[in-house]
């Protein structure tokens, strides 16, 4: 192989007058410039001053006693490269490379500034370009013999520090499959080679020999592919895992050549291995995330900003102990370490007291050279007496055939491999695997086909050897090293394929065995990608594996054996006297073994773990694959809880291993296969579920009252979670379409349009495209468009498997318009040529189902899939003219990312979102020519709920979880549905942008158009007020055939309408009449035929922010009512408030930073009374529209028009009591009030201040105390205000406006200055987790106490929780970002508007009752929001007359006899939803990274 070389060295210049190098920079400019990179890093090191008297010893050796630094190493191509020398000079390699060994240069020249450096001449020499690049010795002969000639050093009396940049040869070749140790030994030569020259040839030096392997084929990996290509371009997990050994086994003749102490003899030489670069952990590909931290896009970001960082891992090397040292890490800012006062020099290997022993003792090397055999204690081994025909009859005997498949712990790596020999774990010893080895017999190697060769010798399918899956002796053992779940259907599909073309086999009469086990390389690999990885994924993978051997598979016992506990591995890892290539395992398992104990990533490792094992048993415990009596799945649990053999010493057991302390060793395959045997025999629900493998497992033996291999029949055994297929990802449907069901007449339609001609001559325009000249036609989406259910039989739910394409509204072809509405059925009826719709029933790939290439459970991620297929159908088909024939396609998704959202925000956002739909159109702009696409609004699915919350509606309630998680079973006003709604909002607003961008307007014959009729939908209800559930498929959650043909002529008609007049509604009663094209408008309409501008989101501004209500005429009570449950809001004659600057509201109409520190109290959402309800939205103002002689609250901005606001700017809890006696003295001394006999309504709101400070005094701001102080002051209000009703607001989620600080860049006072507490700690510290459970804990205590009954014991006082801040959402603009016109300048307090919408939920709180209060804010403008009171509830709600507390309170001083259980547990309710949410949103690991932004000069203002 070619190689081209580098030969660089870092000199320096100090003395004046000298005669200089050629290459020489000036002192002055090469110290600046070299400084230049460690300003990005710290760097406090106390400097010595120069050594008069150089160190004699290596082992010795001061930074300050270097004077000069060299470097050689090597970039390679691949033999046939056609790039050049000089090219490949300029690579961001090299690059990095270089800069790397500047900073290390600066870094060294702290300690001696005339440390010496000679940058690298544009061609090396003897290279000229297009030349062979010449070998890394010639680079070391060339750096000696400059160092000879440089009269700036004494070659011989000087210590040189010279860095050997060093990579393997590509182990990703051929070289690397066929001859693995040939490979690394030739490496190993050369690099000894040129080792060797430098300690023969110079005196005094220091070397660092850096292994850039792992560098070298990132780099070369990403590399232009018109220059370089990849070095090592492994795609398949095989040749994955032989990259990680042979690289491991590289590394480890790295250290075995320099442990020798060949480098050591003399005392003024060594050579040091500096692993920084061994594990670089550089992310694999561009735009992932390492570690959580986003990584850039592009090579030369990466380039510009950690190239430095390379120099100071280098360094940190040389300044740490061998065998200490640390690897460099991508996302990790580095900071230079200092050589300390006791060990001032660089390491070596001698003055490090470091020596390597050997892995594996000779005593454990022996203990693994014995037999691995058993014995079968059975008796009656014999086959039933005639075939049975049933899997539940079936006897060890009657078994013929067996089959496996997995991942390399079935394919058998190093299972026979001798101790230490690591690169021997690349055989996979088939022939030992535990669940089909086929090896000598039982009495020697024990596997589940040895055992049954006991019973039946005539046993086919076994594996035998060596050799990969593709080998003969394989056989039937399919699985694949490197595996993961969605690898095994391919393998099921190629065993069933060999079981069927063998001769040795009889596909339909044998029985047959398989067990499939996987999932360790799924879990090992999930943090890369948790979404890919889910659990729900990972069954997903299972479940397709499974289908096919369900579906083509006679007479077969499947073991399905969990996943087993993964992380029981970390104790082999972390255990340190227990010698492992920690590396290979590293590698192998990352997400197991690169995180703390306690990380977010471990507890996300174990809940993956466990919810895979859950997933598992629940997709077999659904009946789905007992519906045959030949077949069935039998999950095998033994392996769930397994612990890590263990010594008698208590140390991790190697033995049990392979020599890379991963695989398992055939001492593990045997205990497995007496483990797997053992549970076939025992019955479901008694099944082991945790083996210590360490103990003897004795074989069990079928007995004769149960002979037979069990089954959840033959143990009577009932399911727990059986009740039917699961629906949310439908069976395959068979390759043979069957015929639709007989079409129901209703479901017809009338086209009474008289033109139905085509074009003169087809158009060459889409904006002058009519109905009679589209051709083709096609469709996009989901388990809507494939039709699951439509025709599917009241309460048979199980028929919602069924795809029934042929009545998809969009694009279903069955019948004729007559009796099946759908969009292809109109389209035929103007042309009967038309072609493309789907008829029958299938799944999407069925003949058939033609263009509708549709996939149930889609999400928008999968639509560009979606798209290729569909091109590449239209292409080939001979019935279309692809380049003459106009097309229209449908394309509607969008359901399955929002009943998902919940789950992961990030991943189902609306930007991610709208980037597949662009990528799906983009690819249909680019390549389909004559085209309309018709772009379907995604459904707003809250609606559905009603079914589900109908308990009069028969809908399968258990099934929500399964159909929409995000939606169905979430709790009314949680904060999930909050977050669904306002996505589907965005997913809308999203795509109305992208189609309106005009992106796809610049093409004459193509075009997108919005049909946004989904965005509102109705319910259809009968007379009595319950779901109409005719229109709905028996899962409630599916539409029928009925709704389907409403929802054909609703897009019929839309997509006639000119675009800004299109319907954004959809009512499935309503009686829709297919509309007809007219002489005026003749054509589909677009943007240009509709003479359409798209408006820009922002219109017209609001002028004010009032607010409309039209309640019927409400009179006060007959007489003042005595009772506060019986107050109505007419009532009410005194208004009052506490609390802070919210409160006061600071800041509402700032246009300056002067203007913050103004309380424009008038328009104070609980208090403010200025001008009226139309043009100022305030509880106040609200009330004066039922008691126009309201009094007390505040206007204007000054003190004397405060009214009673007694709140206070910065206040905090323990104010609040001092508030309260000042209320109290004020409407006391009040002329203008009646003070015993008004009703009074009062509302407290605190402890903003309280949070923003808890960080910084725990136990002034304690929770304890909070609660403490808001009880202080309710006894005052209690004890001294007679007729009072007083709302306690809850405390908002303050972490919202992290959001604000972090994307908005427009606030005039840094958040960390307002709100410390919350602002300043990083994502997922600590610090910000207990702040958040704080807030929640402030929510539930003062709930809590509110509610114990403690105000109750008056029949004219009670206190209310008003909790519409419980869940804050901070409002987004139409850009998803927070939407500042509610916020004031100070970007923390609130404007108006914002003082307008606190003011909307407060009076709508009032009037839900307890524990049917909405908990969270929606911010969306509207002058309709208000609520009114009902003639049956024309009370503010209380606890009592919301029907949670007795009728009458309790008399006496002792508690009261009231439930108040019952409100306690109603209100608790959502706050604990929303404190579940949070928790599962900080244990996400995929997070922003972000920087700090630099502390802004503080403004003193007031606190909130």
């Amino acid at each position: 192989m070619k190689l081209l070389s580098e030969l660089f060295f870092l000199w320096l210049l100090s003395l004046k007058g000298t005669v200089a190098h050629p290459l020489m920079e000036s002192n002055y400019l090469r110290e600046q410039k070299n400084l230049e990179p460690l300003r990005r890093f710290q760097f406090a090191c106390e400097l010595e001053k120069l050594s008069h008297s150089p160190s004699s010893s290596v082992h010795t050796l001061r930074p300050s006693d270097i004077k000069a630094i060299a470097a050689i190493g090597i970039l390679q191509t691949t033999p046939d490269s056609r790039t050049d020398h000089e090219d490949l000079l300029q690579s961001p390699e090299r690059t990095l490379l270089q800069a790397s060994m500047g900073t290390l240069s600066a870094l060294v020249s702290r300690f001696n500034p005339s440390v010496l450096h000679q940058p690298l001449p544009l061609k090396t020499s003897g290279a000229a370009s297009g030349t062979k690049a010449i070998s890394i010795l010639d680079q070391a002969k060339e750096m000696v013999k400059c160092m000879k000639e440089n009269q700036m050093i004494d070659f011989q009396k000087d210590w040189k520090l010279i860095t050997v940049f060093f990579s393997a040869e590509n182990l990703c070749s051929s070289c690397a499959s066929t001859h693995q140790e040939n490979c690394s030994l030739d490496s190993m030569e050369r690099l000894t080679r040129v080792l060797d020259f430098l300690y023969q040839k110079v005196p005094k030096a220091f070397v660092n020999l850096v292994d850039s392997t792992e560098f070298r084929i990132f780099y070369l990996s990403h590399s232009d592919e018109n220059k370089i290509r990849a070095p090592c371009n492994c795609v398949d997990e095989d040749s994955k895992l032989d990259d990680i050994i042979l690289r491991w086994s590289y590394q480890s003749d790295l250290e075995k050549l320099l442990n020798s102490g060949r480098y050591d003899v003399r005392d003024d030489f060594t050579i040091v291995l500096q692993p920084f670069l061994q594990e670089i952990n550089l992310p694999h590909r561009m735009g992932w995330q390492v570690n959580g931290t986003s990584i850039p896009k592009t090579r030369e970001e990466i380039t510009e900003e950690k190239c430095s960082a390379l120099g100071v891992g280098l360094w940190n090397n040389m300044v740490e102990p061998v065998g200490q040292k640390e690897h460099y890490h991508y996302a990790k800012m580095l900071q230079a370490q200092c050589p300390s006062q006791e060990y001032p020099y660089l390491f070596t290997y001698k003055n490090s007291n470091y020596s390597s022993s050997s892995r594996t003792s000779e005593p454990e090397a022996l203990s693994q050279e014995r037999s691995y055999g058993t014995s079968i204690p059975c008796f009656d081994r014999n086959p039933s007496n005639t075939v049975p025909v049933s899997v539940h009859n079936l006897r060890p005997a009657d078994i013929k055939v067996i089959g496996a498949l997995g991942d390399s712990l079935t394919a058998g790596n190093g299972a026979g491999s001798k101790p230490n020999d690591v690169l021997d774990v690349l055989t996979q010893y088939r022939g030992l695997s535990w669940s089909i080895g086929g090896d000598e017999n039982i009495t020697t190697v024990t596997t589940l086909a040895n055992i049954l060769r006991e019973f039946n010798p005539s046993l086919q399918g076994f594996s035998i050897g060596k050799g990969n899956q593709d080998s003969s002796n394989a056989f039937l053992n399919q699985a694949v090293a490197g595996a993961r779940s969605e690898n095994v259907p391919s393998q099921a599909r190629r065993l069933v394929d060999l079981m069927k073309n063998d001769t040795r086999i009889n596909f339909q009469e044998d029985w047959k065995l398989i067990t499939l086990f996987i999932g360790g390389n799924d879990l090992c690999r999930f943090c890369d990608d948790p979404v890919h990885f889910s659990p729900d994924n990972f069954t997903n993978n299972i479940r397709i594996a499974l289908d096919v051997l369900h579906r083509e598979v006679p007479r077969a016992f499947v073991n399905l054996v969990t996943v087993l506990h993964i992380v029981t591995l970390r104790d082999v890892y972390q255990e340190k006297d227990v010698s492992c290539p920690r590396l290979i395992m590293r590698q192998l398992c990352p997400c197991v073994l690169n995180y703390d104990d306690n990380s977010t990533e471990i507890k996300m490792l174990e809940s993956f773990n466990r919810r895979y094992q859950e997933e598992t048993h629940r997709l077999v415990e659904s009946g789905r694959y007992d519906t045959k009596e030949d077949f069935t799945v039998v999950v095998q649990p033994f392996l769930q809880r397994v612990t890590v053999p263990k010594t008698e010493e208590g140390l991790p057991d190697s033995s049990y291993f392979a020599p890379d302390c991963f695989h398992f060793h055939q001492k593990t395959h045997s205990q497995a296969a007496r483990a797997l045997w053992n549970s076939m025999l025992e019955p479901l629900g008694n099944k082991t579920d945790a083996h210590f493998l360490e103990t003897a497992i004795t074989l069990k033996c079928p007995s004769q009252t149960e002979s037979f291999l069990r089954t959840y029949r033959n143990s009577n055994y009932m399911y727990p979670n059986q009740t039917m297929p699961d629906v949310t990802t439908p069976l395959p449907s068979s390759a043979t379409p069957t015929p639709a069901q007989e079409p129901d007449q209703n479901h017809g339609s009338q086209l009474l349009c008289e033109d139905r001609a085509p074009s003169s001559s087809s158009p060459t325009s889409v904006h002058a495209l009519k109905p009679a000249d589209v051709r083709v036609i096609a469709a996009l989406g989901d388990s809507l468009t494939a039709g699951n259910g439509i025709g599917a039989e009241p309460n048979n739910i199980l028929d919602m498997n069924t795809e029934y394409r042929g009545l998809a509204w969009s694009i279903g072809g069955d019948a004729s318009l007559k009796n099946v509405t759908t969009l292809p059925n109109i389209l035929r009826e103007f042309n009967l040529n038309l072609t493309g719709y789907s008829t029958g029933t299938g799944g999407a790939s069925e003949p058939n189902a033609f263009l509708n290439q549709a996939v149930p459970g889609a999400v928008a991620e999968k639509l560009p899939d979606q798209v290729r297929a569909l091109v590449r159908l239209m292409k080939s088909d001979p019935r279309i003219d692809f380049n003459t024939d106009w097309k229209i396609i449908t394309v509607l998704i969008g359901a399955n990312d929002l009943c998902n959202y919940c789950k992961d925000p990030n991943y189902y956002s609306a930007v991610n979102f709208t980037s597949h739909i662009q990528e799906a159109l983009d690819i249909l702009h680019a390549e389909v020519p004559r085209a309309l696409v018709n772009l379907v609004e995604v459904m707003d699915l809250l609606p559905l709920r009603q079914m589900f919350l109908d308990n009069q509606v028969q809908c399968p309630t258990h099934l929500t979880e399964d159909l929409c998680s995000c939606v169905l079973p979430v709790t009314e006003g949680s904060q999930e549905l909050v977050m669904v709604m306002e996505a589907t909002r965005a997913y809308q607003n999203s795509t109305r942008k992208l189609v309106e961008s005009g992106r796809y307007d610049t093409q004459e014959n193509f075009t997108v158009v919005l049909q946004p009729f989904f965005r509102n939908t109705k319910i259809p209800l009968l007379q009595d007020g319950r779901a109409d559930m005719s229109f709905l498929a028996p899962d409630c959650f599916h539409l029928s055939q009925k709704s389907q043909s409403q929802l054909s002529r609703t897009l019929w008609n839309t997509m006639l309408l000119p675009v800004g007049e299109k319907t954004d509604f959809f009512d499935p009663k309503a009686n829709i009449t297919l509309s007809c094209p007219t002489p005026h408008k003749p054509f589909l309409g677009t943007y240009r035929n509709s003479n359409y501008t798209p408006l820009e989101p922002t219109n017209k501004p609001i002028q004010n922010w009032g607010s409309d209500l039209s309640c019927p005429a409400q009179t006060p009570s007959e007489s003042v009512p005595t009772s506060v449950h019986k107050l109505r809001p007419t009532d009410i004659k005194i208004i009052a408030a506490l609390g802070d600057s919210l409160t006061t509201a600071v800041g509402a109409k700032a246009t300056s930073v002067n203007d913050l520190q103004t309380a424009w109290r008038g328009l104070s959402w609980s208090i403010g009374g200025d001008g009226t309800l139309e043009t100022h939205t305030t509880l106040p103002n609200i009330l004066k529209k039922f008691n126009p002689e309201l009094f007390g609250f505040s206007t204007g901005i000054e003190k004397e028009t405060a009214g009673f606001n007694s709140a206070v700017g910065g206040a905090k809890a323990n104010n609040m009591s001092t508030q309260a006696r000042e209320l109290v003295e004020l409407m006391r001394g009040s002329s203008k009030i009646n003070f015993k006999e008004d009703w009074k309504l009062i509302t407290l709101f605190i402890g903003g201040n309280d949070l923003c400070h808890y960080c910084l005094d725990r136990e002034t701001y304690s929770v304890e105390n909070y609660v403490k102080h808001l009880q202080d002051t309710l006894d005052i209000l209690y004890r001294e205000l007679p007729r009072a009703f007083v709302n306690l607001v809850e405390i908002m989620e303050i972490a919202g406006l992290r959001q604000i600080e972090r994307e908005t860049s427009e606030c005039l006072v840094p958040g960390t200055t307002l709100c410390p507490c919350f602002l300043t700690p990083q994502e997922s510290s600590p610090e910000l987790q207990e702040t958040k459970i704080m807030n929640k804990d402030f929510q539930i205590k003062s709930m809590l106490m509110a509610n114990t009954g403690r105000y109750a014991q008056r029949e004219d006082f009670t206190v209310v929780v008003q909790p519409f801040f419980r869940n804050t959402i901070i409002p987004l603009d139409n850009n998803g970002k927070p939407d500042l016109s509610f916020f004031s300048m100070d970007c923390f307090h609130f404007t108006e508007r914002g003082h307008a919408e606190m003011a909307i939920a407060l009076w709508n709180n009032m009037l839900e009752p307890v524990g049917q209060k909405q908990s969270y804010n929606n911010f969306t403008h509207g002058r309709s929001k208000l609520k009114c009171p009902t003639p049956e509830y024309p009370f503010l709600f209380t606890s009592r007359n919301s029907g949670l507390q007795n009728t009458t309170p309790a008399v006496g001083a002792g508690d009261p006899l009231v439930p108040y259980w019952a409100v306690i547990l109603a209100a608790i309710a959502g706050v604990l939803v929303g404190s579940v949410l949070i928790g599962v949103l900080m244990s996400r690991r995929l997070k922003k990274h972000q920087h700090e932004r630099d502390k802004a000069t503080e403004v003193n203002l007031t606190a909130l």
